[in-house]
């Protein structure tokens, strides 16, 4: 059974210094609402706010030598430091998602088109990995405005992991993670910062708010180079919602309707090259940093061997 005791409201922190309770409905409002997969809702609001913010910032873009380099090297470090830090039914979890993302085709739709904002993939992974005899399921989150943080809704994939001792652990699944943090005029070294999270996220919850106050403090540094406030949508308070509102509806129907038109499927088709290029990157990337450290060590070994004196 699940662990319900994990639903409930949580205090969550704007990142303005003080903590406040982000009134979380069990529905949307007909105002303000915005969901990561429809971004244009937006796009009044973000049109309205670059204008207002953008007096000293106009083309002006900070080198990599300007202070507050500093402090997003030492965020990605930390992001690093995250990313490597894994349990091991973590690390086992990733290899599965990786691998069932990279076997997918283009010829996988599922649901209508009009609707999908790439539900066809999460519908498909989640087909995968409950054949592979994991405990997945569709989930969503809505929430209701409150103050200058806009409402919304957010789709994800949720696997609940059953541990020896009768307790149970929610890791959480959400595809083209990076895109959350993306900000405007952002400096160099926060696009590094961005480069070193997940391109898939796999992992806990608690895992999950490290990595969301840390994008937010580096989102704050890069933004502060360019005398840009932090957008409402990239607040600490905003990104939580998405994954710990209140109203979260697990079990979400998986569409069973396979499309075999692609070109409806456009941007899911172009996400998912997208997501497996970046799984393939990770991949090569870690894989060469192993070789190397290999070698490093059988070197070692070799210049020790050679250096041993040689008794007659």
């Amino acid at each position: 059974m699940r662990n319900n005791k994990r639903r409930s409201l949580v205090v969550v922190d704007d990142g303005g210094g003080g903590g406040d309770w982000l009134n979380r409905g069990d529905g949307v409002g007909s105002g303000g609402c915005y969901s990561h997969e429809s971004e244009p809702d937006l796009a009044a609001m973000v049109s309205d706010f670059l204008e207002s913010s953008s007096a000293g910032a106009e083309s002006r873009y900070i080198s990599d030598n300007d202070p507050g380099y500093s402090d997003l090297a030492l965020l990605a470090d930390t992001i690093s430091l995250y990313k490597n830090s894994v349990d091991r039914y973590e690390s086992d979890l990733t290899m599965v998602v990786h691998s069932l993302i990279l076997s997918m085709t283009e010829s996988f739709h599922i649901g209508k088109p009009e609707t999908c904002n790439a539900s066809c993939i999460r519908s498909y992974l989640v087909k995968l990995l409950q054949s592979c005899g994991f405990n997945a399921d569709m989930c969503a989150t809505k929430w209701q405005g409150c103050g200058k943080i806009p409402g919304g809704e957010h789709e994800y994939i949720e696997v609940i992991s059953h541990g020896n001792d009768g307790c149970s652990e929610r890791y959480i699944i959400d595809l083209d993670f990076r895109s959350h943090f993306e900000i405007a005029r952002a400096v160099k070294s926060y696009n590094v910062v961005l480069s070193c999270l997940p391109p898939v996220y796999v992992g806990t919850v608690t895992k999950l708010k490290l990595y969301l106050q840390a994008m937010v403090e580096a989102a704050k540094c890069s933004l502060k180079q360019n005398s840009m406030p932090l957008p409402p949508w990239r607040s600490l308070a905003y990104l939580e919602a998405k994954w710990e509102s209140s109203h979260r509806v697990a079990n979400v129907q998986v569409q069973s309707s396979v499309s075999s038109s692609n070109s409806s499927h456009r941007h899911c088709t172009e996400l998912l090259w997208r997501i497996k290029s970046c799984i393939g990157s990770e991949i090569k990337a870690k894989g060469f940093l192993v070789l190397k450290t290999c070698r490093k060590r059988q070197g070692l070994k070799i210049e020790s061997s050679h250096s041993s004196p040689v008794t007659p």
